[in-house]
């Protein structure tokens, strides 16, 4: 695995919404569906992720990784 460059939680609510990125520009996802159906994992591409949660990642990113961020997430 590669190192992690940073984790973003993007949760509105107490379901759980939560982005790791990695120096190779991958992205894990971990995420609740509901109560009953939690921590569920994903990988994702940039292209997968929608501009609202683009939006949100960018916003709760760290300042010290935002560029790297970006550049992972193909954000404008």
């Amino acid at each position: 695995m590669e190192k992690e460059i940073c984790r973003i939680s993007i949760s509105s609510n107490w379901l759980g919404d939560e982005y790791t990125f990695y120096e190779d520009s991958t992205i894990k996802r971990i995420y609740d569906n509901h109560s009953l159906n939690s921590n569920r994992v994903e990988w994702l591409e940039p292209k997968q992720i929608s501009k609202q949660n683009k939006d949100k990642l960018v916003k709760g990113c760290p300042d010290d990784c935002k560029e790297q961020i970006m550049l992972i997430l193909d954000y404008p």
